[in-house]
């Protein structure tokens, strides 16, 4: 949707249009970025132009040769969602530990399951991999026909993992694909607990709400020294005071 149509929309209905276009084009870039490890899009809305970045774990695929796949994709967006020329942009941004990133592992694990790889080597080599990224906690489950006319759910795990409350939101990466088996549709769902980074590359800044740090304590003077610091303190501010001025006589 143009910007220009969106300003005259209410509050409500904007929000539902961005979820909208956020959700069509997140689909449109999985289809056709499937093979380049496409981990999730971000929208930067500024007043002249709307900005898209990718994030992908093989940049140089989504660019193309000369740039020339990331402008087709450009074309693409701004023709279908009824953008000005030169009103959206497209970037994209290599994603740092791609073990961290539950989008890229559930695209790596579909491909497996896709290439006829066991469902439960496929599991655990992304589960290892993930743990070996220093992740905190991974989880995967495969829901579907996996052996046999019987639909049933695998779930593989390791380490910690939380999943409700604001650490789960902050703490926890999710990513879901559909794998389109010849035996029918199998889902899969990878969560990975990331590990906490002060700098806030590899993970959140936020610290654990169940974190305690303990702290060295402070050297402590004996109650002679002390004693001896706040009559010396004591004698300094004496000696600085001016004298006082004898009372004029009547």
């Amino acid at each position: 949707m143009s910007v220009s149509r969106r300003s005259r929309l209410s509050t409500k209905r904007k929000f539902v249009a961005d979820g909208v276009f956020y959700s069509e084009l997140n689909e449109l870039l999985t289809r056709e970025l499937a093979e380049d490890g496409y981990a999730g899009v971000e929208i930067r809305t500024t007043p002249h132009r709307t900005e898209i970045i990718i994030r992908a774990t093989r940049t140089q695929n989504v660019l193309g040769e000369k740039g020339q796949r990331i402008r087709e994709l450009t074309s693409v967006v701004q023709k279908r969602f009824d953008f000005a020329d030169g009103a959206v942009e497209l970037y994209a941004e290599r994603v740092q530990n791609r073990g961290l990133c539950a989008q890229a592992q559930a695209e790596s694990l579909k491909f497996k399951l896709l290439g006829g790889l066991a469902v439960r080597r496929a599991c655990y080599g992304v589960v290892r991999f993930v743990m070996e990224a220093s992740a905190k906690g991974c989880e995967v489950i495969v829901t579907g026909k996996l052996r046999g006319q019987r639909a049933k759910a695998m779930k593989f795990g390791d380490g910690y993992m939380i999943k409700t409350g604001h650490a789960g939101q902050v703490y926890t990466d999710v990513g879901v694909r559909h794998v389109l088996m010849r035996q029918g549709v199998v889902g899969i769902k990878v969560q990975i607990m990331l590990p906490h980074d002060p700098k806030g590359v590899q993970g959140p800044k936020i610290p654990l709400d169940d974190v305690v740090t303990i702290l060295e304590p402070k050297e402590e003077l004996s109650p002679a020294a002390m004693l001896a610091q706040q009559q010396e303190q004591a004698a300094v501010a004496a000696a600085q005071m001016p004298l006082m001025a004898p009372p004029m006589e009547a």
